[in-house]
């Protein structure tokens, strides 16, 4: 098991509900939305920690920018009903994918 890159993933995810909630806050002032993204970044950097354990900065930020940018993409897409204005954004997703695919090939 690649504990470094499941670490990862998970603060990919806790992430995006941390972004989540404080758009959500952003929109209504439900204090509670705050709460809880407060809550979420709390979590991104427990498991910041975690992942450092595991493998190296250089490693560990472009796996996250790139993991975390695709996931929250495809949630917004989703969940939110976030859309690109150009197709050829969606074909910056597919090199974000590779990118991720690249860095994990060792």
């Amino acid at each position: 098991m690649d504990w470094g890159f499941l670490y990862i993933f998970i603060l990919s995810a806790i992430e995006i509900f941390g972004d989540f909630q404080l758009r959500f806050y952003a929109q209504t002032n439900n204090v509670t939305n705050l709460g809880w993204g407060i809550v979420g970044y709390v979590g991104v950097v427990y498991f910041l920690i975690q992942s450092l354990r595991f493998d190296n900065v250089l490693y560990v930020n472009a796996v996250w920018d790139g993991m975390s940018g695709l996931i929250e993409s495809l949630a917004a897409y989703f969940i939110l009903g976030d859309r690109f204005k150009s197709p050829s954004q969606y074909v910056g997703l597919l090199f974000v994918i590779t990118g991720i695919v690249l860095l994990k090939l060792t």
